[in-house]
Protein backbone atom coordinates (compact mmCIF):
# COMPACT_ATOMS: atom_id res chain seq x y z
CA UNK A 1 0.00 0.00 0.00
CA UNK A 2 1.21 3.33 -0.79
CA UNK A 3 1.59 6.11 1.82
CA UNK A 4 2.57 10.03 1.45
CA UNK A 5 1.91 12.47 -1.24
CA UNK A 6 4.78 10.70 -3.58
CA UNK A 7 3.57 8.09 -6.82
CA UNK A 8 4.87 5.12 -8.60
CA UNK A 9 4.39 4.49 -12.42
CA UNK A 10 4.31 0.73 -12.84
CA UNK A 11 3.84 -0.50 -16.94
CA UNK A 12 2.92 -4.08 -17.71
CA UNK A 13 4.57 -5.41 -20.79
CA UNK A 14 3.79 -9.16 -22.97
CA UNK A 15 2.83 -10.21 -25.86
CA UNK A 16 -0.47 -11.46 -26.62
CA UNK A 17 -1.98 -13.96 -24.00
CA UNK A 18 0.61 -13.57 -21.62
CA UNK A 19 -2.08 -12.40 -19.10
CA UNK A 20 -0.91 -8.81 -18.36
CA UNK A 21 -4.48 -7.42 -18.32
CA UNK A 22 -5.12 -9.64 -15.38
CA UNK A 23 -2.01 -9.09 -13.53
CA UNK A 24 -2.59 -5.22 -14.10
CA UNK A 25 -5.68 -5.36 -12.11
CA UNK A 26 -4.61 -8.02 -9.85
CA UNK A 27 -1.52 -5.47 -8.56
CA UNK A 28 -4.11 -2.57 -8.71
CA UNK A 29 -6.08 -4.30 -6.36
CA UNK A 30 -3.51 -5.19 -4.39
CA UNK A 31 -1.24 -2.12 -4.06
CA UNK A 32 -4.34 0.37 -4.24
CA UNK A 33 -2.70 2.19 -7.47
CA UNK A 34 -5.07 3.29 -10.55
CA UNK A 35 -5.24 0.65 -13.56
CA UNK A 36 -5.28 1.59 -16.94
CA UNK A 37 -5.96 -1.23 -19.68
CA UNK A 38 -5.48 -1.42 -23.70
CA UNK A 39 -8.25 -0.50 -25.44
CA UNK A 40 -9.78 -3.83 -26.90
CA UNK A 41 -13.29 -3.93 -27.02
CA UNK A 42 -13.98 -0.38 -28.42
CA UNK A 43 -11.15 -0.72 -30.92
CA UNK A 44 -12.64 0.48 -34.25
CA UNK A 45 -9.81 -1.47 -36.27
CA UNK A 46 -9.21 -4.90 -34.50
CA UNK A 47 -11.03 -7.35 -35.94
CA UNK A 48 -10.71 -6.01 -39.53
CA UNK A 49 -6.86 -5.78 -38.82
CA UNK A 50 -6.97 -9.74 -37.74
CA UNK A 51 -9.31 -10.09 -41.39
CA UNK A 52 -6.68 -8.52 -43.14
CA UNK A 53 -3.54 -7.52 -41.23
CA UNK A 54 -2.17 -5.40 -44.27
CA UNK A 55 -5.03 -3.63 -45.12
CA UNK A 56 -5.50 -2.00 -41.24
CA UNK A 57 -1.84 -2.64 -40.07
CA UNK A 58 -0.79 0.99 -40.03
CA UNK A 59 -4.51 2.74 -39.48
CA UNK A 60 -4.03 0.33 -35.99
CA UNK A 61 -1.17 0.94 -34.89
CA UNK A 62 -1.76 4.95 -35.01
CA UNK A 63 -5.15 4.27 -32.73
CA UNK A 64 -2.74 2.23 -30.37
CA UNK A 65 -0.37 5.07 -30.31
CA UNK A 66 -2.73 7.49 -29.81
CA UNK A 67 -5.14 5.84 -27.27
CA UNK A 68 -1.35 4.88 -25.08
CA UNK A 69 -0.19 8.60 -25.03
CA UNK A 70 -3.60 10.12 -23.79
CA UNK A 71 -3.17 7.32 -20.55
CA UNK A 72 0.47 7.82 -20.26
CA UNK A 73 -0.24 11.69 -19.86
CA UNK A 74 -2.85 10.83 -17.50
CA UNK A 75 -0.67 9.25 -15.13
CA UNK A 76 2.02 11.21 -15.42
CA UNK A 77 -0.31 14.08 -14.76
CA UNK A 78 -2.26 12.83 -12.07
CA UNK A 79 -1.65 12.45 -8.38
CA UNK A 80 -1.84 8.91 -7.90
CA UNK A 81 -0.13 5.88 -8.40
CA UNK A 82 -0.97 4.05 -11.77
CA UNK A 83 -0.24 0.94 -13.37
CA UNK A 84 -0.75 0.83 -17.43
CA UNK A 85 -1.52 -2.87 -18.92
CA UNK A 86 0.76 -2.42 -22.01
CA UNK A 87 2.96 0.54 -23.19
CA UNK A 88 3.73 3.06 -25.83
CA UNK A 89 7.40 1.33 -26.17
CA UNK A 90 6.10 -1.76 -27.26
CA UNK A 91 3.95 -0.66 -29.84
CA UNK A 92 6.67 0.91 -31.68
CA UNK A 93 9.66 -1.64 -30.99
CA UNK A 94 7.30 -4.97 -31.05
CA UNK A 95 3.96 -4.22 -33.16
CA UNK A 96 5.09 -1.94 -35.95
CA UNK A 97 8.38 -3.81 -36.78
CA UNK A 98 7.05 -6.86 -36.63
CA UNK A 99 3.77 -5.79 -39.23
CA UNK A 100 6.96 -3.90 -41.34
CA UNK A 101 9.13 -6.96 -41.37
CA UNK A 102 6.53 -9.24 -42.30
CA UNK A 103 5.72 -6.80 -44.97
CA UNK A 104 2.03 -6.27 -43.19
CA UNK A 105 3.13 -2.51 -43.05
CA UNK A 106 4.19 -0.17 -45.99
CA UNK A 107 7.76 1.03 -45.51
CA UNK A 108 6.57 4.77 -45.85
CA UNK A 109 3.79 3.78 -43.04
CA UNK A 110 6.94 2.76 -41.05
CA UNK A 111 9.02 5.26 -41.32
CA UNK A 112 6.05 7.91 -41.15
CA UNK A 113 5.09 5.94 -37.38
CA UNK A 114 8.50 5.98 -36.09
CA UNK A 115 8.90 9.42 -36.86
CA UNK A 116 5.74 10.13 -35.05
CA UNK A 117 6.49 7.93 -32.34
CA UNK A 118 9.78 9.42 -31.74
CA UNK A 119 8.54 13.39 -31.64
CA UNK A 120 5.60 11.92 -28.97
CA UNK A 121 7.67 9.85 -26.57
CA UNK A 122 10.36 12.37 -26.32
CA UNK A 123 8.49 14.51 -24.31
CA UNK A 124 7.26 11.47 -22.03
CA UNK A 125 8.32 10.62 -18.37
CA UNK A 126 8.95 6.76 -18.08
CA UNK A 127 7.47 4.29 -15.76
CA UNK A 128 9.26 4.09 -12.53
CA UNK A 129 9.23 -0.12 -13.79
CA UNK A 130 8.78 -2.15 -16.55
CA UNK A 131 7.39 -5.32 -15.72
CA UNK A 132 7.78 -7.77 -18.73
CA UNK A 133 5.25 -11.29 -18.79
CA UNK A 134 7.48 -14.04 -20.74
CA UNK A 135 5.80 -16.81 -22.18
CA UNK A 136 6.69 -19.42 -24.37
CA UNK A 137 4.79 -20.33 -27.74
CA UNK A 138 2.81 -22.93 -26.41
CA UNK A 139 1.41 -21.18 -23.32
CA UNK A 140 0.68 -18.11 -25.47
CA UNK A 141 -1.39 -20.46 -27.65
CA UNK A 142 -3.34 -21.89 -24.50
CA UNK A 143 -4.36 -18.72 -23.37
CA UNK A 144 -5.55 -17.34 -26.50
CA UNK A 145 -7.67 -20.31 -26.86
CA UNK A 146 -9.13 -20.64 -23.08
CA UNK A 147 -10.51 -16.73 -23.40
CA UNK A 148 -12.06 -17.10 -26.56
CA UNK A 149 -11.95 -14.21 -28.79
CA UNK A 150 -13.12 -15.13 -32.20
CA UNK A 151 -10.68 -12.92 -33.93
CA UNK A 152 -7.30 -14.39 -32.08
CA UNK A 153 -8.41 -17.85 -32.82
CA UNK A 154 -6.40 -18.15 -36.31
CA UNK A 155 -3.46 -15.97 -35.05
CA UNK A 156 -0.55 -17.83 -37.01
CA UNK A 157 2.00 -19.24 -34.83
CA UNK A 158 4.59 -17.53 -36.53
CA UNK A 159 3.36 -13.81 -35.82
CA UNK A 160 2.93 -15.03 -31.97
CA UNK A 161 6.95 -16.63 -32.31
CA UNK A 162 8.16 -13.32 -33.83
CA UNK A 163 6.18 -10.94 -31.41
CA UNK A 164 8.10 -13.04 -28.53
CA UNK A 165 11.65 -12.71 -30.40
CA UNK A 166 10.97 -8.93 -30.53
CA UNK A 167 9.76 -8.22 -27.21
CA UNK A 168 12.97 -10.33 -25.26
CA UNK A 169 15.32 -8.26 -28.00
CA UNK A 170 13.53 -4.72 -26.49
CA UNK A 171 13.50 -6.02 -22.65
CA UNK A 172 16.93 -6.68 -22.75
CA UNK A 173 18.00 -2.65 -24.22
CA UNK A 174 15.58 -1.02 -22.05
CA UNK A 175 16.95 1.87 -20.38
CA UNK A 176 14.53 3.89 -19.51
CA UNK A 177 14.02 2.89 -16.36
CA UNK A 178 14.41 -0.09 -13.96
CA UNK A 179 12.70 -3.36 -15.72
CA UNK A 180 11.41 -6.84 -13.78
CA UNK A 181 11.54 -10.14 -16.35
CA UNK A 182 8.78 -12.99 -14.71
CA UNK A 183 8.84 -16.16 -16.54
CA UNK A 184 5.18 -16.94 -16.02
CA UNK A 185 5.00 -20.07 -17.69
CA UNK A 186 4.81 -22.39 -14.63
CA UNK A 187 3.33 -19.06 -12.77
CA UNK A 188 -0.20 -19.39 -11.75
CA UNK A 189 -0.67 -15.97 -10.15
CA UNK A 190 -4.74 -16.36 -10.29
CA UNK A 191 -5.32 -19.36 -8.33
CA UNK A 192 -1.84 -19.77 -6.94
CA UNK A 193 -1.43 -17.05 -4.09
CA UNK A 194 2.00 -17.86 -3.63
CA UNK A 195 2.41 -17.02 -6.91
CA UNK A 196 0.79 -13.51 -6.51
CA UNK A 197 2.90 -12.61 -3.37
CA UNK A 198 5.99 -13.67 -4.79
CA UNK A 199 5.52 -11.25 -7.53
CA UNK A 200 4.31 -8.77 -5.84
CA UNK A 201 7.31 -9.11 -3.61
CA UNK A 202 9.51 -8.82 -6.41
CA UNK A 203 7.79 -5.63 -7.88
CA UNK A 204 8.12 -3.78 -3.96
CA UNK A 205 12.21 -5.06 -4.78
CA UNK A 206 12.72 -3.39 -7.66
CA UNK A 207 11.19 -0.16 -7.29
CA UNK A 208 13.18 3.02 -5.79
CA UNK A 209 10.56 4.22 -3.92
CA UNK A 210 10.72 1.15 -1.46
CA UNK A 211 9.90 3.85 1.61
CA UNK A 212 6.24 4.22 0.03
CA UNK A 213 4.98 1.14 0.96
CA UNK A 214 4.10 -0.40 4.51
CA UNK A 215 5.85 -3.43 5.89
Amino acid sequence: MVVGSQKIFVAVAGNIGTGKTTLTQMLADHFKWDPHFESVSDNPYLTDFYDDMKRWSFPLQIYFMTHRVNSHQVITDGLSSAIQDRTIYEDANIFARNLFEQKLMEERDYQNYLKVYHVVTASLQPPDLMIYLRKSLPRLKEQIKKRGRDYEQDMPSDYLLNLNGYYDEWIQNYSLGKKLVIESDDLDFVANRQDFDAICKKVVESLDQQDLFLK
